[in-house]
């Protein structure tokens, strides 16, 4: 069988697929699962174009390393065919451990255990499936290769993965802001002492970079409406799970009955497997399917709130730099009392407060360093003459209040 295959992509053209390894594991069911994940979680309910899956980014990211590892090649870097693969095969799964609706159910479906963890126990149980071929990715993955550079153009401040989700997520939802020039950015990475660096003429293309993440996550990421889908989405399964712990029957798809039922921490994830093969068979689709069964549910809260998503009915989000007051929670809980005729401890189902963050650029180990014409490095922060990179560097921290319209 021929595995030298081509995809055609919409944000890149073709994007080929160069070793019989790579054509393997984007064949696996759990990559395979990644088409039915959408990258985006609820943002479509705003961009309604945004419905492109993490398998659309995977495959975006892994052809983005392939253009970077001939650009660094053709500098004059010692880049092994061995090593280029498997930094292709560590960003190609980069992201194989995302569940139903990517961020949103992160902390939801299985408390505490980030999806770089399941990533890294999927690689882990690859590996074994296919005989150790994934050895060298998975160290290059985990940062215990020497050559760093390799690393850091999967995981960092100015890597694929970024270059990636910034262009498909601007071209799927149609904000333009987000669009960065991967190509350029690509074809002025060098390495210096081992580690990624971007010659001095990139710094523009740098910052551009840098604050089209940052008012990507203002329009897209964080946008008010977003936040008030994924809110709404998160109480569903919160609701649900308090529900399936007390005794209460539910349907669902034994993948997504399996995380309901159980009380699984992060220890019980890594030492047993049969979790992970659960999540294995977990999608987007497992959850719809539920939530539309359960606007039938004889439970009046989790009946509401599945009502409500279906509908689109969501919940109004108010964001601040200030806290809300507290007069105006005490009103808007007493409302939802009254207009629902629940309790006060089921009203933190109906408004409730919480922050959200937005940190476009972190420095310190994993700065953008610039490689300055002398040969010195400079972080972008500093190399650059736009005074709002420092600014890009702070933690920016709102509050938001969410409650049900009545």
């Amino acid at each position: 069988m021929n595995k030298n295959k081509i995809i055609n992509d919409p944000v890149y053209g073709f994007i080929s697929i160069k070793t019989p390894l790579l054509f393997d594991l984007i064949q696996h069911p759990h990559f395979q699962r990644l088409r039915y994940i959408k990258q985006l979680g609820m943002t479509h309910l705003v961009y309604p174009g945004s419905l492109h899956t993490r398998f659309h980014h995977a495959l975006g990211a892994m052809h983005l390393m392939q253009l970077a590892v001939e650009h660094l090649q053709s500098r004059g870097h010692d880049i092994s065919k061995e090593e280029e693969e498997a930094a292709s095969i560590a960003i190609l799964l980069h992201d194989i451990g995302h569940g139903p609706f990517s961020h949103a159910l992160e902390h939801t479906i299985v408390d505490g255990v980030s999806h770089e963890k399941i990533s890294r126990l999927f690689m882990a149980n690859l590996n074994r499936e296919f005989n150790g071929q994934l050895n060298l990715a998975l160290s290059i993955f985990n940062n215990h290769y020497h050559k760093k550079f390799l690393h850091q153009l999967i995981s960092g401040q100015l890597d694929l993965d970024r270059l990636d989700y910034l262009n498909r997520d601007s071209f799927f939802s149609g904000v333009t802001e987000g669009m960065v020039s991967s190509d350029r950015i690509i074809k002025l990475l060098n390495i210096k002492d081992g580690n990624l660096v971007v010659e001095e003429k990139g710094i523009y293309s740098v910052e551009k970079f840098l604050i089209a993440r940052r008012l990507m996550y203002w329009q897209v990421y964080l946008h008010k409406t977003v936040i008030a889908a994924e809110q709404l989405l998160v109480k569903i399964l919160e609701r649900a799970r308090e529900l399936a712990l007390s005794g209460k029957d539910l349907f669902a798809t034994p993948a997504l009955k399996h995380f309901l039922y159980h009380d699984i921490s992060e220890s019980d994830f890594a030492e047993n497997e049969e979790h992970l093969q659960f999540f294995s068979l977990l999608d987007d689709h497992d959850i719809m399917s539920s939530i539309k069964v359960w606007q039938l549910h004889d439970d009046f809260i989790l009946k509401t709130l599945c009502t409500n998503l279906i509908h689109r009915n969501l919940y109004k989000v108010e964001i601040s730099y200030d806290m809300p007051n507290e007069e105006r929670i005490n009103q808007l809980t007493a409302e939802a009392i009254r207009n629902l005729g629940i309790s006060e401890d089921d009203s933190s189902y109906f408004v409730f407060t919480d922050t959200i963050n937005n940190m476009a650029y972190k420095t310190g180990n994993t700065s953008i360093n610039v490689l300055m014409k002398d040969g010195s490095l400079q972080d972008i922060a500093i190399a650059s003459d736009n005074s709002n990179l420092e600014a890009l560097s702070k933690t920016v921290t709102k509050n938001i209040l969410c409650y049900t319209k009545f």
